[in-house]
């Protein structure tokens, strides 16, 4: 699987280690999981505002025929 190197100051690898400590796991699977929820929201905000779109459109599109 291919990997990725992340940098982190002091501060927030201590955090990062009390968070993976605190959740009995790694810290490679809270950074994993940030990451995908990063990309799975900015995806939701896209499907969410192009659905908006189009219905918007759709009811003008009506009114205007």
């Amino acid at each position: 699987m291919p990997g990725l190197n992340v940098r982190f100051t002091d501060e927030e690898l201590e955090a990062l280690r009390e968070r993976a400590e605190a959740e009995s796991t790694s810290m490679q699977v809270i950074a994993h999981d940030a990451v995908v929820r990063a990309i799975s929201e900015r995806a939701r905000l896209f499907e969410a505002a192009a659905a908006h779109v189009l219905q918007v459109s759709d009811e003008l599109n009506q009114r205007l025929a």
